[in-house]
């Protein structure tokens, strides 16, 4: 028998069954679409965390204070000495002006909130205010847009001053030039003098342009208190030397605290780690996401076979007179192969444009990543589905004996 007429019979096989054609196919859909869109998702959450610390800078490193730490942080500057082991402005002078950190090029305190602001009927939840010195834009990878930034003087003198991100003038001004303009924070008046240049890469919970920065002494005296900082943000020399850099501040923050202390009481955070922790968790997360939907392919192969094996038996008798009138078993098996490959192809290429499709979309603030490779292994995945999952039917048909089979009803 040719070629030609066992694809003739095959097709018109999946013709007399539409509906169970069509379930086969939308088994395998589902699952091509499901491992495309899924790893698309994984890696698009990789490059929103990358390029999260990448706008806060390879090179940063961030000093935090562990709650309930105790002990006497020490200043080397007047020999004063603070009674706890919180950080204060004092000790980031202390970083910033010893000679014992040689990969530390600029350190700046931070004092940090969350707000209420408005601004004529128009108003808005700041998720983070800082409080801090000129230096800390460049540490934070931070450009003025539009304006200008504060002062040293402005610090000295708690000017009530404010540079803005794109989401803060977004939801306060639209339109509007924001510059000159006073907007309240927790019902304080803040001016603004300069817009931050977008950063983007964020969700809308994680969103790195809804930021507002102003002089520490400023946040200070009106919207946090002169309590201990929220942390201490210092940028290494370069981003090769952020481990070296790492230890010279751990070492020093030792030496400024008493006997009792130790590394429990503070975490100096090296943001090139994090970098590298991110993208090992993403890579974990995209295969387990790859996993979980390669399990509805799977599945979806089961679906093959069962169908597959409803048709032999509906189809009993046809295979009879078939073989009966010289139907040799190879053209019976090619047949049933034939139909359950092509079943795997379309549903593969229709999961392929669901996947794609999909991509296009933001899920939850992520921005899907197409990767080829998992187009083509979905879909060269679907077909050998097929064949392997349409053998156990197609090899029952072929071996069928034409009498027996004459005689189903």
């Amino acid at each position: 028998m040719r070629i030609q007429e066992v694809f003739r019979f095959a097709l018109r096989g999946l013709r007399a069954n539409k509906l169970r054609s069509g379930l086969t196919t939308l088994g395998i859909l589902i699952g091509v679409g499901a491992v495309i869109l899924l790893i698309a998702v994984g890696q698009g959450s990789g490059a929103a965390v990358q390029a999260r610390i990448d706008s806060l800078g390879s090179n940063l490193l961030l000093v935090t204070h562990q709650t309930g730490a105790v002990g006497r942080a020490a200043s080397t500057r007047g020999g004063t000495q603070s009674s706890t082991a919180n950080l204060t402005p004092a000790i980031a002078q202390d970083l910033a002006d010893s000679d014992q950190d040689p990969d530390v090029s600029v350190v700046a305190p931070v004092a940090s909130t969350s707000v209420t602001a408005t601004y004529d009927g128009a108003s808005t939840t700041i998720s983070q205010v800082v409080g801090s010195y000129p230096a800390y834009l460049p540490i934070s990878n931070d450009v003025v847009a539009q304006g200008a930034s504060f002062t040293a003087n402005d610090v000295d003198h708690a000017n009530k001053v404010v540079v803005i991100g794109q989401t803060v003038v977004t939801d306060l001004f639209g339109s509007i030039d924001p510059i000159g303009q006073t907007i309240q924070m927790n019902n304080v008046p803040y001016t603004v003098v300069g817009v931050l240049a977008s950063k983007g890469g964020g969700s809308t919970f994680n969103d790195p342009d809804d930021v507002a920065i102003a002089p520490l002494t400023t946040v200070q005296d009106s919207l946090t208190g002169f309590g201990s900082l929220s942390e201490i943000a210092v940028q290494a020399t370069s981003a090769g030397a952020t481990g070296a850099a790492q230890a010279e501040v751990t070492n020093l923050l030792l030496d400024y605290l008493d006997e009792t202390a130790s590394t429990e009481q503070f975490t100096v955070t090296n943001e090139a780690s994090l970098l590298s922790t991110a993208q090992s968790t993403t890579q974990t997360f995209t295969v387990l996401l790859a996993a979980v939907a390669a399990i509805s392919l799977l599945v979806g192969g089961i679906g093959v076979t069962n169908i597959m094996l409803v048709t032999v038996t509906e189809r009993t008798r046809e295979i009879g007179i078939r073989k009966a009138l010289g139907a040799p078993k190879g053209a019976i098996l090619g047949q049933f192969l034939i139909e359950a490959v092509f079943l795997s192809v379309i549903g593969g290429a229709l999961g392929v444009l669901v996947g794609v499709v999909g991509s296009r979309f933001t899920i939850d603030g992520i921005q899907p990543v197409l990767v080829p490779s998992s187009i083509a292994l979905a879909f060269g995945v679907s077909a050998v589905i097929g064949l392997v999952f349409g053998s156990l039917p197609a090899n029952r048909a072929a071996k069928l004996h034409p009498i027996e089979a004459l005689r189903h009803e």
